[in-house]
């Protein structure tokens, strides 16, 4: 039985957005207008023209294979006839320096980062599951972007900020996890299944950092269908829904089409403890790094920036798994990792906010606007309930439920997605 109804949670959902509220100046941004090397003859940013992504079913075409540090616009075009995605990786192919997600067949969407010299890698992903195509080489040369002034100031207020969110979410995801696994491997699946939706929350309201960190949110959060894409073992808090939710006879696999018995029995007691020592181990290496120095020189090295399309890609999460039911696939507990990605994406805007702000009138106009879309969509989102309360199974929306929301999202998506560019005016 899908949770419906709970107790308040132990710790308060964000307990700095009040902090983050009170925060009048929190960010700041790489130079304004940067010129490229050809324009001023030294090594500013790039920002004269934008380059183009083409992105096609077996492809992904870079107008350019370098570019100048500062700020970089990908303007991504897909061709082809899958919803799509594009990547800015670190040279290990592993780090997500940038991304943007969910791009239908026939649209564009563009991608605006803060790129220090180094190498790194371009990347599509059509379908938005597997390796990828068209994986190329990307160099950016110059002199590091160094931030000096008042903007300096800022910009360290946000990531000490944001940094401080992430390690308060990641401390209670912790021993939660703890709690969870040991109700699972003990056999209590009522208690474990009432847990589930809970101990996510977390996660998925800070679910960029561990996305930026190679192959551990694979570890920790692919479903079935992406693991499977991947040739990737199985693994965390999915593999174990899985378990507390047994498929019933002729049920479909998280991909909708495969029959979910396919090569599948239900966990042993000895597996179900390798699964879950697997996943706090996962957790674990997640809880250390946001709780080292490398949680802040990670977000120093991005830029403010990454925290903008953090918001982006956060809500991107909601509109490319949640509002379809496909990432809770087995339990329906979709709409509580709704929520979190929302009240995460919600954070990170509010940390940028002011900065968009600083711009003029034009800033102004699109904090309003996005201000009054996370607003219609957190009021819709409360008609099903709410993290503290419980939320209704996602299969008791109904096709009318799902199409509000979603055309709330889009109706969100839109100015958010001009965040980061006006952030970096």
């Amino acid at each position: 039985m899908t949770p419906t109804s709970r107790t308040p949670l132990r710790t308060p959902a964000l307990t700095l957005a009040a902090a983050a509220a009170a925060v009048v100046v929190l960010a700041g941004c790489v130079p304004n207008n940067p010129t490229t090397d050809s324009e001023s003859g030294g090594s500013g940013g790039s920002a004269a023209a934008a380059l183009t992504v083409t992105s096609t079913d077996d492809a992904c075409e870079v107008s350019a294979a370098e570019a100048a540090s500062g700020t970089l616009t990908f303007d991504v075009a897909n061709e082809g006839t899958k919803v799509t995605e594009f990547y800015l990786m670190a040279a290990d192919g592993l780090r997500i320096v940038g991304e943007v997600e969910n791009i239908a067949p026939g649209a564009s969407r563009t991608l605006t980062v803060t790129a220090q010299p180094g190498d790194y890698q371009t990347v599509c992903k059509p379908g938005m599951i597997g390796a990828g195509v068209g994986r190329a080489d990307f160099s950016v040369s110059g002199e590091r972007v160094e931030i000096t002034g008042e903007d300096a100031e800022l910009k360290q207020e946000a990531i000490t900020l944001y940094a401080a969110f992430v390690k308060d979410q990641v401390a209670q995801l912790l021993p939660e996890t703890e709690d969870f696994v040991a109700l699972y491997v003990d056999g209590d699946d009522e208690a474990a299944r009432a847990e589930f939706p809970l101990v996510r929350a977390s996660y998925e309201r800070i679910e960029p950092v561990a996305e930026a960190l190679g192959d551990l949110d694979p570890r920790i959060d692919y479903r079935e269908v992406d693991a499977v894409a991947e040739g990737l073992d199985w693994t965390g808090f999915h593999r174990i829904e899985k378990d507390l939710w047994e498929p019933a006879p002729g049920a479909l696999n998280s991909d909708g089409e495969t029959d979910a018995f396919q090569d599948w029995a239900p966990s042993t007691p000895e597996e179900r403890a390798e699964f879950g020592r697997l996943l706090v181990e996962d957790v674990t290496e997640l809880y250390d790094f946001v709780h080292s120095d490398e949680l802040t020189s990670f977000l120093s090295d991005q830029g403010v920036d990454w925290i903008s399309n953090g918001a982006i890609g956060l809500l991107d999460e909601v509109a490319t798994g949640k509002i379809t039911g496909e990432e809770d696939w087995w339990s329906g507990t979709d709409l509580y990792d709704f929520a979190a990605n929302v009240e995460g994406s919600k954070m990170a805007f509010s940390l940028v906010s002011d900065l968009a702000e600083r711009t003029g009138a034009e800033g102004e106009t699109l904090v309003t606007e996005i201000d009054g879309g996370y607003s219609a969509l957190e009021e819709e989102l409360a008609k099903h309930g709410s993290l503290s309360d419980g939320f209704v199974s996602y299969s008791e929306l109904t096709d009318a439920d799902k199409k509000q929301l979603s055309d709330l999202i889009n109706a969100l998506a839109e100015p958010l997605s001009q965040l980061t560019t006006t952030v970096l005016a």
